[in-house]
């Protein structure tokens, strides 16, 4: 759906109508066209939401809990791993393998304090049986572990050819590690499934090198898909005080932190005097202000025929969830959904249509059309 400089628009028998001078700008409807309803209570932080094959839905609680809800109970799954619950730290996203009724395979990041001396992101995989995690096996564990609470990151998509990818933050090291491939942190991962190293990953038999990146010079990125449009991964991160970024992830590519940024420190003072470098690919949209983007959902719904092809976005300072109208790989437009809603930390559509939303402190919410 194209919103355009001044816009009108039918969503459900209601007119929707405001005016937009620029796409950086965010509009807030006249009338929202969705409501959200709530769907599962009693989880603190919903930080990472996936739809089993039986439409029963797995949630991850940061404070290292694993739900399961079916539509009207909630029980916790037995068997999670330990997480170091500091900060932006605990148990965090969670994906379920396309061949869950063959295999009942799941995979999840979480701050892993193995090794002691605080933590770092760990991609783990796990069978799930009788509402117990079996096999449990940790197939990246990021080294070394701090006490810091920032920047763990972390999203997971599966491609369904046996390849995982997954990012992790810069755990507040962004003068460290974001540039350096030597270094975990600051990067976006890519392995087989079963934790072994791809032939083709860009950093393959480099001496010295993680070979699992599969891109560096990130922030810390919380938004991790692949766009089936286009036909290539997208991710979403927090900037510092501005410059949050949307970005198409290529292999081997240089995404600039903190070399390059649109944003500043938290204090106002300036982090680097550049937005753009030989080598290093520019994001296709950027946030200023920051409204600290935590997922991002593609949007392929008949519940939502108009908003085929578009993205939603998650807020967490601003305390909505963002849509963004895209004409290819250009934002045209921005909407404010959810005014107030919460801090919005997950975000993905449903099996059924709707999207399912995880705001702190609520639970998650079922996202439909206003009727």
């Amino acid at each position: 759906m194209r919103i355009g400089v001044l816009f009108g628009f039918f969503f459900g028998g209601i007119l929707i109508s405001c005016a937009q001078d620029k796409p950086n700008q965010v509009t807030t409807p006249d009338i929202d066209p969705v409501v959200a309803t709530p769907y599962v209570t009693g989880i603190e932080t919903p930080w990472g939401l996936a739809f089993l094959p039986n439409g029963d839905l797995l949630i991850t609680d940061r404070s290292g809990v694993l739900y399961r809800f079916d539509g009207s109970n909630k029980v916790e799954i037995s068997g999670v791993p330990e997480v170091y619950s500091r900060g932006q730290g605990g148990l965090l996203d969670i994906a379920v393998h396309p061949e869950f009724q063959k295999n009942s395979l799941i995979f999840m990041t979480l701050s892993s304090p193995e090794g002691g001396n605080g933590a770092h992101t760990a991609l783990v995989r796990a069978r799930l049986e009788n509402n117990q995690l079996v096999d449990v096996k940790t197939l990246y564990k990021a080294t070394p572990n701090t006490t810091k609470g920032q920047h763990f990151g972390s999203r997971i998509y599966l491609d369904g050819k046996g390849k995982v990818y997954f990012s992790i933050g810069e755990r507040g090291e962004q003068d460290i590690n974001p540039q350096d491939t030597s270094k975990d942190g600051g990067k976006i991962y890519r392995l087989n499934e079963d934790g072994s190293i791809p032939k083709d990953n860009p950093l393959y038999g480099v001496p010295g090198a993680k070979q699992a990146i599969y891109s560096f010079g990130h922030r810390n990125p919380q938004g991790l898909i692949f766009h089936p449009e286009r036909k290539e991964l997208w991710n979403t991160e927090h900037g510092p005080r501005g410059g949050d970024e949307l970005n198409i992830v290529r292999k081997g590519a240089n995404y600039g932190w903190p070399v390059i940024t649109y944003g500043i420190n938290y204090s106002g003072t300036p982090i680097t005097d550049k937005t753009e470098e030989v080598g290093m690919e520019q994001p296709i949209y950027y946030w200023v202000p920051s409204i600290a983007p935590s997922s991002l959902c593609y949007i392929d719904s008949p519940l939502f025929p108009e908003w085929k092809g578009d993205l939603l976005v998650g807020s967490l300072s601003f305390q909505y969830l963002e849509y963004l109208d895209m004409d290819g790989d250009k934002v045209v437009g921005r909407l404010k959904l959810l005014a107030d809603i919460g801090r919005v930390r997950s975000v993905v559509q449903g099996p059924d249509g709707a999207f399912y939303i995880g705001v702190e402190t609520k639970g998650v919410f079922r996202v439909t059309p206003r009727p």
